[in-house]
């Protein structure tokens, strides 16, 4: 059996299953990771870039091991950040200056191990990484073209690779909610959006190895990823046995064909899921786009005022400086709910000339971790907030947006400011110059905070046009000092709100002009990537497997 997945702990979730396959049908199990997560936050410590991926590395290859599993192939791809967007995900993954190998990688890593069953990550677009889409895509397609001799025929002909036909193939579906119990790995289920039929595996089966369920053993596995906050996870399962649910994965295709369902097409798709549906035509799976964009709730919207005198960026909102700005209420989004007590927040909008400035309060009990300003990154780690600006209101992922986290306070006292995510991510001193940032922090018992934003409108990715502007202003929140977040808040608060610019609310700029002149900027996105080659355990997995490092060429016969 073969995993295919686009991060580190990708797999984690499917331990249990992978486990018990292992113990209970002797089946190998080969996990692929197409990148190390180099993009990821790290609550353990400043790795970032490649050292950050070869900590993960060692998290991965400890945490499969309690499922019994050994070999871990990376593809050595970087991993830039959270998108929601399979295509940009493919163009940095495959376009310059790197090679378009990811799927020949793929393809060669399939015919060296020769797995009967591949499973990978659900391919649909809502509300999930992109990454996480192109790794299912690119599996389907690999699954597709191992057994094709036409398709990379140097693998054959120079490489001494035969074509392989894997006979299963599976994707995690993390979002059905079926039956619980033994029970459930017999019930015969159906997807209610692809309408394709499920395999349930229970967690609570027993493993006679480890004298426990595997539901408990995966939860040890996934403690092993310290750096993505996993180690906060309850260390025991206390879920009774017999209310165990499944591992649920839907089953695309039996003895190398596409297992087949009704197909209902959805009218006038936005960009991101016209292209899933087109790819799903293109791999003879149509149903698998039933369904996939959502029936998007309208969107809030705002007019933002002008204001006579620009406002002072001290954390405080003076005398008439945001009075004019309509009072925006953030809702639950993500994470667990809260009391008004514990998070709460509004936000108010002002301008001033071609300046964008923004108040926004927050209620909190409990101050998450200080972070030391010189890790200023990755604000979901602990209390932030981020506003989200997209200059034309027509971007189909955030490469094309303007968003800036402020954490209120840092380990040296002060508030600090970075950009995530957007058309050029840094420390908001280089990647923004000109933003201004405050925040203001209650004294004695603590209440909450305050913080205030001036952000140039120059700053923006494209010309603002002031009739279609979008933003979001979300409120992270951290009751812990493991660097994890339990609650987030957002003006607009539905699907991946940071992340889908297609939920941001209007944001109109009342008798705003724009000057001119300002084209639009191209992405600036980190490509560092670890390799396997420095990687000395992948350097030895390659001598006792032959699969070469980052499943690249084989030295020809």
């Amino acid at each position: 059996m073969l995993f295919i997945g686009a991060h580190p702990d990708d797999e984690y979730a499917s331990l249990s299953t992978f486990g018990q396959w292992r113990e209970r049908d002797g089946l190998s199990t080969g996990v692929v990771t197409i990148t190390r997560g180099e993009g990821g936050g790290n609550a353990t410590g400043p790795q970032e870039g490649a050292p950050l991926g070869l900590l993960r590395e060692r998290e991965e290859r400890g945490a499969v091991r309690h499922a019994g599993l050994r070999d871990v192939f990376y593809l050595d791809k970087p991993d830039f950040w959270y998108t929601l967007s399979a295509p940009l995900t493919a163009r940095v993954w495959d376009g310059p200056p790197r090679a378009a190998d990811t799927l020949e990688r793929l393809v060669r890593l399939v015919r060296a191990t020769t797995p009967r069953t591949i499973v990978t990550m659900d391919p649909r677009p809502f509300d999930q990484h992109g990454a996480h889409q192109l790794a299912g895509r690119l599996a389907v397609e690999a699954f597709q073209r191992a057994g094709d001799p036409t398709a990379f025929p140097d693998q054959i002909t120079r490489e001494g690779y035969r074509p392989w036909q894997p006979s299963r193939l599976l994707t995690q579906n993390w979002r059905l909610r079926g039956p619980t119990g033994p029970g459930c790995a017999t019930a015969e289920v159906r997807d209610p959006a692809t309408g394709l039929p499920q395999q349930g595996v229970w967690e609570g089966a027993w493993s006679s190895r480890h004298r426990t369920t595997w539901a408990q053993q995966e939860r040890t596995g996934a403690r092993e990823y310290v750096s993505q906050g996993f180690g906060a996870l309850p260390e025991k399962i206390t879920t009774p046995r017999a209310k165990l649910g499944c591992d649920w994965f839907s089953v695309l295709a039996e003895d190398g064909e596409p297992v087949r369902a009704p197909v209902r097409p959805q009218r006038d798709p936005r960009p991101v899921f016209a292209d899933f549906r087109a790819w799903t035509e293109r791999v003879g799976m149509p149903w698998l786009a039933n369904g996939a964009q959502p029936a998007y709730p309208a969107a809030p919207s705002t007019t933002v005022p002008a204001v006579a005198t620009p406002p002072t960026v001290d954390g405080a909102a003076g005398p008439g400086e945001y009075g004019a700005g309509e009072e925006l209420p953030l809702t639950h989004w993500q994470g667990e709910r809260c009391s008004a007590a514990d998070c709460a927040a509004t936000a108010r909008f002002v301008r001033h000339g071609d300046d964008l400035y923004a108040m926004v309060r927050v209620a909190d009990d409990v101050r998450g971790a200080a972070l030391e300003a010189s890790d200023c990154k990755r604000h979901w780690r602990t209390d932030a907030v981020e506003f989200a600006l997209d200059p034309r209101g027509a971007s189909d992922d955030t490469s094309t947006t303007f968003k800036a986290a402020v954490l209120p306070f840092t380990a040296d006292g002060g508030a600090c400011a970075a950009r995530d995510a957007d058309q050029h991510q840094g420390p908001a001193a280089t990647t923004a110059p000109g933003m201004e940032w405050a925040a203001r922090v209650s004294q004695g018992p603590y209440t909450g905070y305050t913080v205030e934003v001036k952000v140039p409108l120059r700053l923006l990715p494209a010309a603002v046009d002031p009739a279609a502007l979008t933003a979001n202003v979300l409120v992270y929140d951290s009751d812990t000092t493991d660097r994890t977040g339990q609650s987030r808040l957002a003006w607009s608060a539905y699907g991946s709100a940071q992340a889908d610019p297609y939920v941001w609310g209007a944001a109109r700029l009342a008798g705003y002009a724009p000057p001119g002149g300002q084209p639009a900027r191209e992405p600036v996105i980190p490509l560092e990537a670890a390799r396997s080659r420095d990687s000395l355990p992948s350097v030895l997995q390659s001598l006792r497997t032959g699969v070469p490092l980052a499943a690249g060429p084989r030295v020809p016969r």
